[in-house]
């Protein structure tokens, strides 16, 4: 398994092309294992599908996981070994859970399974997802249960937080540099806003898992000449809200601020993706943190990630959108120039996932 996490980051999956060329690995290493595999292709996107126990009239879990990664140093797809850790691109986002949950699904004795498990692998989640594993779920590859093996060390998110996107355009009156009393700077309207939209009531909000939603001021864009007072200040906010919290809420919020200071402002709201909250007392939870106590001899964490995954395009279908978590192997530092993954969570990871697949809910 270690040694096919290796192959993996070799491949310089940090393109759509590099990413297919991931997936069919994937793909010939199951079928070389004796796995029947189903390749998918979506406006040029490759995934796998894999499916045990199909003919089991109990209830289905999905294993998901993505082999694209963002760009990294070339010597970052050269995997090293340092003691325990596996550093290189994708060790720990997510190549890691992906070997994992491939060795797992080949390891899985289909007599003793009692309910359906899909291996779902695929190759856009860093770049939102839509043509993969939002396209699976729309041709009802879907469950009871899903894991996706983001790098969570070994706890279990539960929940995830929304995503809603602002984009905010502030109007000034243009006049010559030397003169800006003249002129109203649009710069300085939306810093206004900006320093304002602090205090607003949803950012002061809290939840068992979050102490508070992110706000994230992600593009300004103004001006082009010295001697010119800006017209126009084009913001943008990816702002992450709790699952308690309303977007339409957090729309009127920052609309009344900028009616609030007065500024000649007009807003759009996109790309709202509802938070995930699957409930402590899910009885796949209950079954998780069983196996995760006699797998580790820890008592199982539960928490709330920041970002969002593809966990959501599962939620989405699910009823009150339960069932659906992120849960993987322990690492560090995905994303950045030392991204390694634990190689013994990768194992426990793995023994996990098999004793989960096995336990009747």
């Amino acid at each position: 398994m270690i040694e096919l996490l290796k192959e993996l980051i070799k491949i310089k999956s940090d393109t759509k092309e590099g990413a297919n060329e991931a997936l069919r690995y994937c793909a010939e290493w199951l079928e070389s294992h004796g796995q029947e595999v189903q390749v998918h292709d979506n406006l040029g996107y490759l995934m796998l599908t894999a499916t045990k126990g199909e003919n089991n009239e109990g209830d289905t879990i999905v294993w998901n996981g993505h082999v694209d990664v963002v760009p990294g140093h070339k010597e970052q797809f050269s995997p090293l070994v340092e003691g325990d850790r596996l550093y290189g691109r994708g060790a720990a986002d997510m190549k890691a859970g992906v070997a994992a949950m491939m060795q797992a699904f080949v390891d899985l004795d289909e007599e003793k399974l009692s309910r359906t498990v899909q291996l779902h692998i695929v190759t856009d989640e860093e770049i939102g997802g839509h043509n993969t594993s939002e396209w699976l779920v729309q041709q009802g590859y879907t469950g009871d249960f899903i894991i996706a093996g983001e790098p969570t060390r070994l706890k279990v998110g539960l929940q995830s937080k929304g995503i809603l996107h602002m984009d905010l355009t502030f109007k000034g009156k243009p006049a010559h540099g030397s003169r800006p009393w003249e002129g109203i700077n649009a710069i300085e309207a939306a810093m206004k806003f900006h320093e304002a939209l602090k205090d607003l009531p949803f950012t002061k909000e809290s939840s068992e898992y979050y102490e508070q939603p992110s706000v994230n001021l992600a593009k300004i864009n103004a001006g082009d000449r010295y001697n010119v007072v800006p017209e126009i200040c084009h913001m943008s906010y990816d702002i992450r809200f709790l699952p308690e919290q309303d977007p339409k809420e957090i729309e009127r919020q920052m609309a009344e601020l900028g009616e609030q200071l007065n500024l000649n402002m007009d807003y759009t709201a996109s790309g709202s993706t509802p938070a995930l909250t699957t409930s402590e007392t899910n009885p796949y939870i209950k079954h998780l943190q069983a196996v995760i106590r006699e797998e580790t001899d820890k008592e199982p964490v539960l928490f709330g990630q920041h970002g969002a995954a593809d966990t959501r395009y599962y939620a989405a279908v699910n009823e009150g959108g339960e069932g659906a978590i992120e849960f993987g192997p322990a690492g560090d530092d995905w994303h950045g120039n030392a991204e390694y993954v634990s190689i013994s969570s990768v194992e426990t990871y793995r023994n996990i996932l098999v004793a989960h697949a096995l336990l009747e809910v």
